[in-house]
């Protein structure tokens, strides 16, 4: 099943137009990256699905059209973004971090299994359950972000350069614990990254932006196939 259908999707920051027919298919449970320079248009293409700015086209999740909505509304339909910037509470310890991401439930005790299984899969989190987020370190920010996305318990999670200014290790680490999240929760997530090593570790497909259009779409397998990506993407 086809859960996030994007077609001939446009964006616009005031009237500067930044896309041009952009077109995704997620299906439930699937994992999709977006590749391409920086410029190419890939946070506006998350920002576009996730309503943070003027879009034409067409943007469907589970069959219902997107179109019009505030980001709080796309959130509320069950699509969790996790921006680049990471976006960490600063005042807030890493615990009340985690229950803002959970501001919508009821469910007091789920919410509480669903902090402990954060911190377990981030174990890193665990020895700053009490810091405030001014104090983690930007690895740890990345995961508490990851984290809080994941305690909305969305369908759909928007992943903006996960491993931005991250050390090669730590970068692993985060890739590594997404990648167990997609298995324990199946979530389906489209991934905008430039290490494009890192993205082929999680995704089933990528796309390749360039000046806001796609120009090339394909499995991990086929596009790790294609020199002009390995060259481009994958230091090869």
């Amino acid at each position: 099943m086809t859960l996030l259908e994007v077609s001939r999707m446009q964006a616009f920051y005031g009237r500067v137009q930044v896309l041009e027919d952009i077109s995704l298919s997620i299906p439930d449970g699937g994992a999709v990256g977006i590749l391409g320079a920086n410029g190419a248009g890939k946070t506006t293409t998350l920002r576009a699905i996730s309503g943070a700015v003027r879009s034409g086209g067409d943007i469907r999740f589970d069959g219902k059209s997107l179109r019009g909505l505030r980001p709080d509304q796309v959130a509320a339909r069950g699509i969790a973004h996790v921006p680049e910037g990471r976006g960490t509470f600063s005042d807030l310890t890493v615990r009340e971090n985690l229950r803002v991401g959970a501001y919508r439930r009821k469910d007091a005790k789920q919410v509480h299994e669903d902090i402990d299984y954060c911190l377990d899969l981030f174990p890193q989190l665990q020895n700053r359950v009490r810091s405030n987020g001014s104090a983690l370190s930007g690895g740890e920010q990345q995961m508490l972000a990851i984290g809080r996305a994941i305690m909305a318990r969305p369908r759909l999670m928007l992943l903006d350069e996960a491993s931005l200014g991250l050390a090669p290790s730590t970068a692993k680490t985060v890739y590594k614990a997404i990648g167990r999240l997609r298995q324990d929760s199946g979530i389906a997530m489209v991934v905008v990254e430039q290490n494009a090593n890192l993205a082929f570790t999680l995704v089933d497909s990528a796309t390749v932006l360039e000046a806001g259009r796609n120009v090339l779409t394909g499995s991990t397998a086929e596009l790790k196939g294609m020199d002009e990506i390995r060259r481009a993407y994958l230091g090869g």
